[in-house]
């Protein structure tokens, strides 16, 4: 997305994924030194935006997110519409909207003085959207591929996004109905899997952020804590063992890229930093199972002492 004439952007729709990439683009391609202010629509006054858009002693282009609009009083909403037709040199306004909330009808108002990036998409685009996704990574995916990614990970942008990343950073590219199916054997939250693929490969902070994020969008901690068993006891498996990845996998049967995979991460454990772990995800299991509102925190708990062991 290169550089755009219309210092106003609209981002229009629910779909939260979508307004978040659009507003990245945007924002990146107002120049990488950019100043970036976000605000809540309820908070605009015309002082507000005036201020935000003020110039900087540390950057000469600026930009001014303001999100939830929908939400936004109808004074603030005319004030921001007041901003969009004065805009300052050197600065860049988006406004985020949904599309509905008490300031639907101001959105046609929003569409004449700002350049629209739509963030919607129907359930028959998806399966587009994933083939998409897949070849701006190099991949050209066939059809039953992107169908069994979304079978196996569900219809959210946002898991099929990393779902797509993921596969074809860990197959190299080479992906087939097969290994798509073998990867998400069992979990279908791809939160799990990214959670456990951190832990065991000693990634302390990033997996506890995962691990939060994960529990507060509602992921099962059953689910996360089913997907960090699986993890450590394929790194169990093939630690200390050595051999053809391919032939192993026929042994294990495991994909071949998932034991190339966990061969390279098992290299940096030792013998009885695994046997804890296996430990630890045993007590993880049974304490999910039985102890309700101190589950969440049984699983945060057994992430990082994981995750401290790699």
């Amino acid at each position: 997305m290169g550089r755009m004439l219309n210092p106003v952007h609209l981002v229009l729709g629910d779909e939260e994924f979508l307004a978040e990439r659009l507003t990245k683009q945007i924002i990146e391609s107002a120049g990488p030194g950019a100043e970036v202010t976000t605000m809540r629509a309820s908070e605009v006054t015309r002082d507000a935006i005036a201020m935000a858009a003020s110039p900087s002693l540390f950057a000469e282009d600026r930009v001014v997110v303001v999100e939830r609009t929908e939400l936004a009083g109808k004074d603030a909403t005319d004030a921001l519409l007041q901003s969009c037709v004065d805009v300052a040199p050197g600065v860049t306004l988006i406004i985020q909207h949904t599309g509905g909330g008490r300031q639907k009808a101001a959105v046609a108002k929003f569409r004449k003085v700002a350049e629209v990036h739509e963030a919607t998409m129907d359930d028959r685009d998806r399966h587009a959207w994933v083939t998409a996704e897949f070849r701006s990574r190099g991949v050209r995916p066939t059809p039953d591929v992107a169908a069994a990614l979304m079978e196996s990970v569900g219809s959210d942008l946002r898991e099929l996004a990393s779902a797509v990343s993921q596969l074809v950073a860990d197959t190299e590219g080479e992906i087939s109905v097969a290994a798509v199916r073998d990867y998400y054997t069992g979990v279908a939250e791809v939160e799990g899997f990214d959670i456990a693929d951190q832990a065991v490969m000693g990634r302390v902070d990033r997996a506890l952020a995962s691990t939060r994020r994960a529990l507060q969008l509602g992921t099962s901690p059953v689910a996360i804590a089913a997907a960090l068993g699986h993890k450590v006891g394929d790194v169990a498996k093939l630690y200390g063992v050595r051999g053809n990845p391919n032939q192993l996998a026929g042994e294990l049967g495991m994909h071949p890229f998932v034991v190339r995979k966990t061969m390279q991460v098992a290299r940096q454990w030792s013998g009885d930093a695994v046997s804890e772990a296996v430990i630890i995800a045993a007590e993880l299991d049974a304490e999910v199972k039985g102890n309700g509102g101190e589950a969440e925190f049984a699983v945060e708990n057994a992430v990082r002492r994981i995750a401290e062991l790699a």
